[in-house]
């Protein structure tokens, strides 16, 4: 296997292009599920070159911070707090490094973030110019906050200033990348690797492989890897990260297990994401074995924050045949707060206890999706309630059920009216058999040959012999044969 992964993409050429992919304009995705851990936040610390934080930085950009937190109802006071503490603080770290460290830690206060931006701009004007590393943190803020056109104005600014490296380039890729703007994202690509200043790192592929990823472009992914081998450039742990997020994305099973043998062989430790990673694709490939183990190694995460994750794992326990499935999913839902409710995660749990004929959960389902007005249209779905009342004999659970369907707008279907005739006349229960023809009717629904059967069997059955003989007479009124005769369809 390991020789047939090398032959497809660590070939390499004379040449290795990354090919172009036009007539891409702006690419909007929704953040999924089966997307990789390459997001904003963890990009930031990739556009940038790694400084030695020191304690003693950390603890000034906190303090400093706190201030600037609590000043933040009064601009006023935040650039005064900056002008008095703020610009000794730049100053003692002159490679931009406290900069650096108080944008990360303003992370969960935009605002607050963006006025200190604005006020270290204007600082350029006294003799303490912006850093590379201080411009690339600023267009990663830029692309966090889905700002990109002030993003763009930090890439130029600091362009026009002849800083251009490749920690800038790389933080307007990953701010284009995570805004869906692949077609430029590609295009600054091809400006870096023409440019005489800088060129290309590792994290810059990075970013072009999970750009790649996101769109299902498996070979421009693979392409993009292979020029990394052909420049010699070494892989790291975000680089399998997002190969394996592509495959995940692509569901190409093998390709991921290929990924995971290859970081073992190139002795790569797997992180918290590529543990999620992996938890994703078994999940969604039935793999269950391994799904239960990886969550295993990663249920103390996954259980307080990735709740898409555990939606997943009951989604592979429905599709399973394994007997104990229901234990497993209820633990799983256990897990999951009533803020995070999901229609067709409700519906997909209605079914499932349908088929286990397990009534008493499946009506908690059914009532769950009455309380969110939840409106099942699927014919499916349906008749999977339907049947699991008649194989429990449950005719007055079935009753209710079609009362609340009809005000709830529910898919109705004419299986649901003949199902109650069937019970209630298996319980001798005619006068209710008979008034369900008249929900029939106020629901649309005509009488069919297999409602007068049904009438003509139950009639039979308890030796109604009058109606017997009206019920024959309509059915050859209808067209529908004798029934001593004809045998139902």
């Amino acid at each position: 296997m390991r020789r047939v992964w090398k032959s497809d993409l660590t070939r390499t050429k004379p040449k290795t292009l990354i090919p172009d992919f036009p007539n891409l304009t702006r690419v909007t995705h929704t953040r999924t599920p089966l997307q990789g851990p390459l997001n904003i936040a963890s990009l930031i610390g990739l556009f940038a070159d790694k400084h030695p934080e020191s304690e003693e930085l950390r603890g000034k950009a906190s303090l400093l911070r706190d201030e600037l937190v609590g000043s933040s109802d009064d601009a006023g006071k935040v650039v005064r707090v900056l002008e008095e503490k703020g610009e000794t603080f730049f100053r003692t770290y002159s490679n931009g490094s406290a900069f650096v460290e108080l944008m990360k830690q303003l992370r969960s206060w935009p605002s607050v973030a963006l006025q200190v931006l604005n006020w270290r701009r204007k600082q350029t004007d006294n003799s303490i110019p912006m850093t590379s590393e201080e411009y690339a943190k600023g267009i990663s803020f830029a692309g966090r906050t889905k700002n990109i056109d002030l993003a763009v104005e930090l890439f130029t600014e600091a362009a026009n200033k002849s800083i251009k490296t490749a920690s800038t380039y790389n933080a307007l890729m990953g701010a284009y990348m995570c805004n869906g703007y692949a077609e430029k994202c590609q295009a600054l690509f091809r400006d870096l690797k023409s440019a005489a200043s800088c060129s290309p790192t590792i994290v810059t592929y990075n970013i072009l492989i999970s750009v790649f990823g996101r769109l299902m472009l498996v070979e421009h992914m693979e392409a993009t890897f292979r020029e990394i081998q052909h420049l010699d450039l070494s892989p790291n742990l975000s680089t399998y990260n997002n190969l394996l997020a592509g495959y995940v994305t692509g569901w190409m099973w093998n390709r991921v297990e290929d990924i995971i043998r290859m970081m073992k062989e190139n002795k790569v430790q797997p992180d918290i994401n590529t543990h999620l990673l992996m938890l994703r694709g078994y999940a969604h490939s039935g793999n269950l074995q391994k799904m239960e183990e990886t969550y295993d190694k990663v249920k103390y995460h996954v259980n307080d924050k990735e709740i898409p994750l555990i939606r997943a794992m009951i989604c592979a326990y429905c599709r399973s045949s394994i007997t104990d499935r229901i234990e497993k999913i209820s633990a799983l839902m256990k897990l999951i707060p009533e803020n995070e409710y999901r229609p067709w995660l409700n519906v997909l749990l209605i079914k499932l206890y349908a088929q286990e004929d397990w009534v008493e959960e499946m009506d908690s389902s059914i009532n769950e999706a009455f309380e969110h007005k939840t409106c099942v249209t699927t014919i499916r779905v349906m008749r999977s309630i339907i049947a699991t009342y008649f194989r429990c004999n449950a005719v007055d659970r079935l009753a209710s059920f079609v009362k609340r369907a009809e005000r709830g707008g529910w898919h109705l279907c004419r299986s649901l009216y003949h199902c109650k005739m069937v019970m209630y006349a298996s319980q001798k229960r005619l006068e209710e058999m008979e008034s369900v023809l008249n929900e029939m009717e106020d629901s649309n629904f005509c009488r069919t040959k297999k409602t007068f059967w049904i009438l003509y069997k139950a009639y039979s059955t308890w030796d109604q012999r009058h109606k017997v003989e009206k019920v024959r007479g309509l059915m050859c009124k209808n067209g529908y044969g004798d029934p001593c005769d004809v045998l139902p369809s």
